[in-house]
């Protein structure tokens, strides 16, 4: 096989406040064949997430290091296998990998998985079937356990993480869940495609007197992805003993000053609460476990899912834009073969 010529996405400048349509370039490039071990992929579906605007900004992170100017930016993807020098990943398998934000992925085998799109659709396991669901799973059932007759709150409950998290609180067992997002649309869509019991529009008017009323007996759970004047309303409505999965800040990503934290925090230690945060890496062996048991979801209708879909490798740098201003319901995907 010879070089393969392709296009992706490169870092052009670091943003200050929101990302800019000109902080990134749409640049061709021309891989070369799959050495022994590797495999050329030709991606079909990509992720766009909040957490990649943090990587944009030139700061240490002990997480993922940050993008570089000059270099294509890298996240979730899907695709087809269209060369392969590597045992056990033939031509035409589907396989998820991590060198988004680009048509064509050349990659050690070892850095792809092998998906059936048989048992969903390939898009799905960046979804769902993804980290994306499974940040949710591990949050309701590791890091910060449902209980029986739990009231729940779940910020950003349209997004991606939000929108699977009210549904596996409630098949965890929670007796009530409530979500908040933007907008009077996103708000019905919460308690119309999403099953929540209510549901609070934070444009509406102050975030805190909306949970108070939805809750008046107080919540038992809390599951963050916003942060600011969210988790401020949470620690004055958790119960004592109450507890909160911390998995976003999305309020204060495009921020260009510290964004101040809440002015509660005492309430921390009033109602002995217990704050956790996740970060999914550590957590990547509940794999197994969440995907034989969210696919028969997935199948049987028990868990709905919607995703906002963006065409062509050009319009991935509007997505993401996009996502940071909630302009997403469910997962934010880019599809790149169409």
């Amino acid at each position: 096989m010879t070089s393969t010529k392709t296009r992706e996405i490169v870092l052009a400048a670091r943003p200050s406040g929101e990302p800019r349509p000109e902080d990134f370039t749409l640049v061709e490039t021309e891989l070369p064949a799959p050495a022994e071990g590797q495999i050329l992929v030709r991606n079909t579906w990509m992720s766009v997430d909040p957490y990649m605007r943090g990587r944009m900004d030139d700061a240490p992170s002990l997480i993922l290091p940050p993008f570089e100017i000059g270099a294509p930016l890298d996240g979730a993807a899907v695709g087809e296998v269209i060369a392969s020098r590597a045992d056990g990943v033939p031509v035409g398998a589907t396989v998820s990998h991590f060198l988004g934000w680009r048509e064509h992925a050349l990659l050690d085998a070892a850095g792809a998985t092998v998906i059936d799109p048989d048992l969903a659709p390939a898009a799905a396991y960046l979804g769902p079937l993804g980290t994306t669901g499974l940040t949710a799973y591990a949050a309701l059932t590791r890091l910060t356990p449902v209980r029986e007759g739990d009231v729940v709150f779940v910020s950003a409950a349209a997004g991606a993480v939000g929108s699977v998290a009210g549904q596996l609180a409630r098949r965890l067992g929670a007796a009530t869940v409530i979500g908040s997002a933007g907008g009077p649309e996103k708000a019905r869509r919460l308690v119309d495609s999403f099953g929540y019991d209510a549901a609070l529009d934070h444009r509406a008017g102050p975030l805190g007197e909306q949970l108070a009323a939805a809750a008046p007996g107080g919540i038992d759970l809390y599951v963050d992805n916003v942060g600011g004047d969210h988790l401020e309303a949470a620690l004055d409505a958790l119960r004592v003993n109450g507890r909160a999965a911390l998995i976003g800040a999305i309020s204060g990503y495009n921020a260009t000053a510290p964004v101040p934290g809440p002015a509660n925090l005492f309430k921390i230690i009033e109602k002995r609460l217990t704050l956790r945060g996740i970060q999914i890496a550590d957590h990547l062996d509940l794999f197994p476990e969440y995907i034989g048991r969210a696919a028969g979801w997935l199948a049987d209708g028990g868990l709905r899912t919607e995703e906002t879909v963006v065409d062509g490798l050009d319009r991935a740098p509007a997505a993401l834009i996009g996502v940071l201003r909630g302009a997403n319901t469910g997962k934010m995907l880019v599809r790149l073969d169409g």
